[in-house]
């Protein structure tokens, strides 16, 4: 058990954070921006450091002003809530580099999963059901990628391999559309994410949005907690979650639930995690992982 941890968050996720810090007798540093100097979760936690002016980037985003905050308040671990540098495996690294515990994933299962191409592939080796699609990153000659296409069945989707939050996707629908929505979606890719590899998957067209989330230690150990569905959407951003997913047969949903735990133990997963389903005439299919 840690004595004392830093929160490297604001608002309503450190909060809930320092709430359980307290119940399990942890020792709490808050982080904050000048702009949040009197916010509640300041106020509430044992100790604070100012990391900077109020522009996120100079403050909730500084890396080397946490760690330094770290060091100086002699905390033990450092937790990333949810948003910032939650998901950010290159953070990871430095604060693990720096000496301090990383209350997350490994920071090279956060770099796998963050990757739309390799989560994939880990996904299919670990016996997770995915969308039918490109084996991979789309290639660049143009023939190969219009075979691909034919195979899969229109319409097709291309996604960024770095993309998220519905960002990076177009869906094609005539082979007419194919080599310029490609063209269009690796240059959208590699300006809004540094990174132009795309890959193609069958487009379901009124599929139901279902997420399971997943806990896992670092021993091995992983169980499925639940699922709920998020098929309420607009550009693709959730409005309303629903759980349990009403009308889904529940051993379906336990078999697919284990299946992703089982798929944690053996990338060695560690933390909180989100599976992202498609279920459409009965069948599940993965989309990504959100490694929070």
């Amino acid at each position: 058990m840690f004595e004392k941890i830093l929160i490297a968050n604001r608002g309503e996720i450190a909060l809930r954070i320092l709430r359980a810090c307290r119940e399990l007798g942890i020792k709490t540093v808050a982080v904050h921006s000048e702009a949040d100097t009197h916010a509640k979760y300041v106020r509430l936690a044992d100790e604070s450091v100012c990391i900077g002016p109020p522009p996120s980037a100079q403050s909730y985003l500084n890396v080397p002003a946490i760690i330094s905050a770290a060091e100086v308040t002699d905390a033990e671990a450092i937790h990333p809530g949810y948003g910032f540098l939650s998901e950010n495996a290159d953070f990871g690294e430095r604060v693990e580099q720096s000496g301090f515990v990383f209350i997350g994933p490994r920071p090279e299962t956060i770099r796998l999963m963050g990757d739309k191409v390799s989560a994939k592939d880990a996904m299919k080796a670990a016996g997770v059901p995915c969308v039918p699609g490109s084996d991979g990153a789309l290639p660049e000659d143009p023939k190969e990628i219009v075979k691909i296409a034919r195979a899969v069945g229109y319409p097709v989707i291309i996604k960024a391999a770095g993309g998220g939050g519905g960002r990076g996707m177009r869906v094609v629908h005539t082979e007419a559309a194919l080599l310029n929505a490609v063209t269009t979606t690796r240059a959208e890719a590699q300006a809004a994410f540094g990174n132009p590899v795309v890959y193609m998957e069958k487009f379901l067209e009124n599929p139901r949005h279902v997420e399971i989330q997943i806990l896992a230690d670092q021993h091995g150990n992983a169980v499925y907690l639940g699922e709920r569905d998020c098929s309420m959407q607009r550009r693709h951003q959730k409005v309303i979650e629903e759980a349990p997913a009403p009308g889904i047969d529940r051993k379906t949903i336990a078999k697919v639930g284990e299946r992703c735990a089982e798929a944690c133990r053996k990338i060695g997963y560690r933390g909180a995690g989100t599976f992202e389903f498609l279920y459409e005439n009965g069948e599940f299919y993965f989309i990504e992982m959100n490694t929070r």
